[in-house]
């Protein structure tokens, strides 16, 4: 071999050594992955839906990986603290963010100025869905939905509801239900659900739209007065209360969604291990006996179909949302 010839090799040697050292990275930390607590950070305070997915998750999904997971409630901002946060995070998939429906549809939506942006996260999955409860407080004079109608034409601007904040799904949803039916009701926005569920406990507040685990508890113990499911049908741990089509307002349907993200630029494989342990988690007996309990359905999505639903519900919700002239108070 001459002298050329050897130099040649050499150089596409140390170039094939370079490029795949460059690949090693990636792959290397994929194979590692994880080797420290993982933190779920949830955008609302304990309670409610986005809480309890999380705490469904964080138990199955530590034995699965082997590593810690821990639950991090950052409330603030209408979510923006937390989402900013993980946006912000280093892209190894350690700080997972909890994404809430409303926040992750409403807020680019709503907010001129957000402290991240879509592209900022990149979804892991789909974990939980949950249908929501028209819930009263007793004081209210009527018992079905109906009778809620008229009762608050009646009243007009006298009645309070509340949400979960402003952009929430209760929040969106409940302006919805009010364009829908005709009725004015006052919007109070809260910190999150279990701020919410304390006033409307003590009739401060007397409507509250939200998911079962906010106010299914007080439902059966007869704190609240349940007057439909928002749902296609009714719910299993609430098999006595109607779906709103059922009670007269057919076409009002409302659904939450839960998703995991990390922030962008998180290697591929680790999304792809971190999702895969994160469906059969969730789709484990002990887990979806759980989320029965809790009035959760578990439904995981894959990333593509992750980002396919937040696509869909972003049209529909931009749509609605305009058509209401709906704004941050």
């Amino acid at each position: 071999m001459n002298h050329f010839s050897r130099r040649t090799l050499t150089t596409l040697l140390a170039s094939a050594t370079l490029a795949t050292l460059a690949l090693l990275p990636a792959y290397a930390l994929a194979d590692t992955y994880p080797s420290k607590p993982i933190t779920l950070v949830v955008p609302n305070p304990p309670g409610g839906l986005l809480d309890t997915s999380a705490r469904l998750l964080s138990d199955p999904l530590a034995r699965a990986l082997g590593q810690s997971v821990v639950v991090d409630n950052k409330p603030g901002g209408s979510g923006n603290l937390a989402y900013s946060l993980v946006a912000r995070s280093p892209k190894d998939g350690y700080t997972v963010l909890v994404s809430y429906s409303g926040y992750h549809i409403a807020n680019p939506i709503l907010m001129d100025k957000l402290p991240w942006e879509l592209k900022d996260l990149t979804p892991v999955g789909l974990i939980t869905v949950a249908t929501n409860v028209i819930a009263v407080h007793p004081s209210v004079p009527a018992n079905n939905l109906k009778d809620f109608i008229a009762w608050v034409k009646q009243n007009p601007g006298k009645v309070n509801y509340a949400s979960q904040g402003n952009g929430s799904v209760s929040h969106i949803g409940t302006e919805i239900f009010k364009q829908q039916t005709g009725i004015e009701m006052t919007h109070v926005p809260y910190k999150g659900s279990g701020q919410a569920i304390q006033d409307v406990l003590a009739g401060q507040v007397q409507v509250f739209i939200s998911t079962p685990p906010s106010v299914m508890g007080h439902v059966l113990s007869g704190k609240l007065k349940a007057l439909a499911v928002t749902g296609k049908t009714r719910h299993p741990q609430l098999p006595q209360v109607p779906t709103a089509s059922e009670a007269g307002l057919p076409g009002f349907e409302l659904e939450s969604w839960v998703a995991l993200y990390v922030a962008a630029g998180t290697p591929k494989e680790v999304v792809q291990k971190l999702s895969q342990e994160v469906k059969r988690s969730m789709e484990s007996p002990d887990t979806k006996q759980r989320a029965d309990a809790a009035g959760v359905e578990v439904r995981y999505l894959t990333p593509e179909n992750t980002t396919k639903l937040l696509e869909r519900d972003t049209a529909s919700w931009a749509k609605a949302i305009k058509a209401g002239n709906i704004k941050f108070d």
